[in-house]
Formats: structure tokens, sequence, C-alpha cells
């Protein structure tokens, strides 16, 4: 069976589970599950009963598919995301996002959990995403292209939709909540990155690094998706701002600082 074969049918088993059609599709990484909580669920299945769907291994990544509302609008949600590092292809990664599109998702947010290399950041710091740098060995649009879902050579040049990340400054200043915009790095993990790792991230032009995020949204725009993604600052990469980090500290900041993220996405889902 071949990958569009795959998606075609995992689409199909969840549209005969929910009868349900998402308008938005939502990824929610590390720490960052509690926009969960926001959403009226109307049918929740976990990963392992979605054929072909992988199933999440990261602390943190609970591995749930949640069809609900949330802002006025049907949303479908990841709670817990796939990652290079556990073992999965980039294909395999973003197997979700190309099945949220058959189900007629027209917009997809998603939050990640990063390391801040801008020396103006602060733990705690939440940044929008404007850009990214794919510094994964690959591509998830390697190998034969889908046609029937988009094009052989698709345009990265807006792979943030600029509209909402203006609306998301605006609910943000509307509430006093500090939100910076900056360049995400995506790289492989698990480990995080040593000092001179983090100086070359910034000095690429990178304003924070992560695991996560660019495969699902270099697959997003193949098919013409706008995205928004928004990270939470867990550590820093800064010169003399270095200190040992465990899993659980990334968790811990995340949580802390995660009703203002999930105020800015509910809002931004609701009015965009």
């Amino acid at each position: 069976m071949n990958m569009l074969e795959k998606i075609k049918e995992t689409a199909a088993y969840l549209s005969s589970k929910t009868n349900f059609k998402p308008e938005v599709g939502i990824i929610l990484g590390t720490g960052l599950g509690g926009l969960v909580n926001e959403i009226k669920a109307l049918e929740v299945i976990p990963y392992d009963e979605i054929p072909h769907f992988p199933v999440s291994t990261v602390e943190g990544h609970s591995g749930k598919l949640i069809f609900g509302e949330l802002g006025g609008k049907n949303v479908v949600a990841m709670q817990g995301r796939f990652h290079f590092y556990e073992g999965y292809s980039l294909q395999q990664v973003t197997f979700p996002v190309r099945v949220m599109k058959l189900l007629g998702i027209q917009r997809l947010f998603v939050s990640n959990a990063s390391g801040g290399v801008n020396p103006d950041f602060e733990v705690g710091e939440i940044m929008i995403l404007n850009d990214h740098i794919n510094l994964f060995p690959g591509n998830p649009l390697i190998g034969p292209n889908l046609d029937e879902l988009g094009p052989r050579f698709p345009d990265m040049s807006v792979a943030y939709d600029r509209e909402m990340i203006q609306l998301a400054l605006t609910i943000a200043e509307e509430r006093s909540i500090r939100i910076a915009v900056g360049c995400y790095a995506g790289l492989t993990g698990p480990t995080l990155e040593t000092p001179a790792e983090y100086g070359y991230v910034r000095a690429i032009g990178a304003d924070a690094v992560g695991m996560s995020t660019v495969p699902e949204v270099i697959v997003a725009r193949h098919m013409n998706i706008p995205c928004f993604a928004i990270s939470i600052i867990t550590d820093l990469g800064v010169p003399g701002k270095i200190q040992q980090v465990t899993h659980q500290d990334v968790v811990e900041v995340a949580s802390r600082q995660e009703p203002k993220m999930t105020f800015i996405m509910k809002e931004l889902i609701a009015r965009s």
C-alpha cells in the first residue's frame, strides 16, 4: 500500500468513527496539552486504534486525537505529536497532517517548547514563529510527489501566515501578554544542544531551536494549508545563561506559561 492509499484509508476510518468535519487542525507540543481542556470534545480516539498512525513514545505527549469545538470552530487536535528522534521517518512524523487535510482542515495551529538563542529572551518567553530553518537530515517531501495533495516544488516564502501572526499580536496586546516574533530552527534531538551548537543556530539567523514543527509545516504548506505556530522558550542557549536542563524542567516551564499561550490560540482560532 502506498502513502496516499494509507492516508486515504486512515481518513476514511476516522470519518466513519466521527461523522465530524473539522475546519482547524491543532498539534500540541511538550507540556502544552492543556488547550485540550478548552475543547468541547465530541470524540477522542487513542492513536493506537488508528490505522497507520504512529504511537507517541514521549513523556508529556499523551497520544490521542480529539475531535470537538473550540472558539466556535470544529477542530481536530493531536494531544501528543511524533518526532524524528523517536525513530520515525519524516513521512511518518507528518502523516497526521496529511490525514487532517483529507478530513477537511483549512488552517493548522502548532505549539512547541524550544530553547531560546536570542539574547533578549527570558525563560518562559512566548515566541510566534515567522520563519524556520530546516536542519533535519532530509525533508518530508523527498520521494515521489503526491500530486493529488500538492506541487513537486512548493513555495516556502510564507511558511507562517502573516495575517494570523498580526492577529495573534493584537490579541496578546489586548491582554498585555509579552510576546516575541522570531525564527525557529528545527533539529533532530533528542540531545539538547551544546553551547557551540546554540552559537551556530544563532549565527545562521534563528531565535529559538527545537525538535519538531518544521516537518509538519513543510507538509501543510505543500497542501496549501495556512499555518500558525507558537513556542514557549523553556531554556536558554545564550552564552552565560546556559544551564543543565532536564525534560522535566522543560515540561514545568511550558506548563507555567501555557495559560497565556492557550488564551492566544483559543482567541486566534475564534477570530480567524
